[in-house]
Formats: C-alpha cells, sequence, structure tokens
C-alpha cells in the first residue's frame, strides 16, 4: 500500500517545540519516522526553516530523507499561488502560505498538515482553495491539523 504524501508546512517543525502544540507534533514525526507516511517539503519550507531556532531546523534535519520529497518552486506554483492571492483567499502578505498551498496541490499531495488556522486549516478557506484548483484544472486538496493525523491504528485499538 503506498504510503500517505503529506505536505508538512513550517509550523508543524516549529509545534515540536510549542507547549499547546508539541504532544501531536511529536507524535506526528514519530509516524513519519515510523514510515507511515512521505514528508513533502517545498523551496518555500526550507527557506522559512533557515530563519527557525536551530531546535526547529533539527526537526528537519532529524526525518529520515528516504521518507522525504522536496518540492521545486515552478513557474506553475507560482501561478497558482498568485490565483489564490488574486481570489482573495489570501492578503498579499501572506503569499508564504499562498505558496504551501500550491507546492502541495501541483505536487499532488494526499494532504497538507499545519497549525496555521488563520490562513491554512480553515473550513472556509479550504473551500475557496478548492474551488480555485477547480477552476484552474486540479484535484481539492485537504488541510488538517497534525493533531488530526498523529494518531496509528495500533493506538486505535489500544495495543
Amino acid at each position: 500500500m503506498p504510503r500517505t504524501r503529506i505536505y508538512v508546512d513550517t509550523s508543524v517543525f516549529g509545534g515540536v517545540y510549542d507547549e499547546e502544540f508539541a504532544e501531536p507534533s511529536r507524535r506526528f514525526f514519530d509516524r513519519v519516522r515510523s514510515g507511515d507516511f512521505v514528508v513533502l517539503v517545498s523551496e518555500q519550507v526550507t527557506q522559512e526553516l533557515a530563519d527557525a531556532p536551530s531546535a526547529v531546523r533539527s526537526v528537519f534535519e532529524g526525518l529520515p530523507r528516504g521518507y522525504m520529497e522536496e518540492i521545486a518552486v515552478t513557474e506553475e506554483i507560482r501561478l497558482l499561488a498568485h490565483a489564490y492571492l488574486d481570489g482573495g483567499i489570501l492578503g498579499r502578505a501572506s503569499r508564504g502560505d499562498a505558496m504551501h498551498v500550491a507546492s502541495a496541490t501541483v505536487a499532488r499531495a494526499d494532504l497538507i498538515v499545519s497549525w496555521n488556522f488563520r490562513h491554512l486549516v480553515q473550513y472556509d478557506k479550504i473551500q475557496r482553495y478548492n474551488g480555485v484548483n477547480a477552476l484552474k484544472g486540479y484535484r481539492a486538496i485537504d488541510i488538517r491539523s497534525p493533531l488530526e493525523v498523529s494518531y496509528g491504528n495500533h493506538e486505535e485499538k489500544g495495543l
């Protein structure tokens, strides 16, 4: 069975060191290290991580490369991000968030995982992203918090 391909934005790496988000963030990355998921990381994420504290960067650096796909920013991604901004989903100051969604969409990620409840993990925005995606010929993208994907089947069964 193919692994679920999950685009992870920068907030999840930082979540490991945030009191409110630490436990589900760590569980999520434990599942990555167990081989449950393939993490998709765009140039946008690596640029944002370059400015992050070293402890946050170490979370990224500690992931097994065999469970990671890097996404290069292409003109296709830039155009889709621009369409999200033109559609009024996000303001121009949130171009990075538009790039996250566009990168995941163009890379055909199964899911985006984020702690960004203002610009990404929000029902009405997800619907609007997917409206633009449909108009541009892309499939819908789902966006969730790590809390929703941090438990595996073995935990649900009490094992």
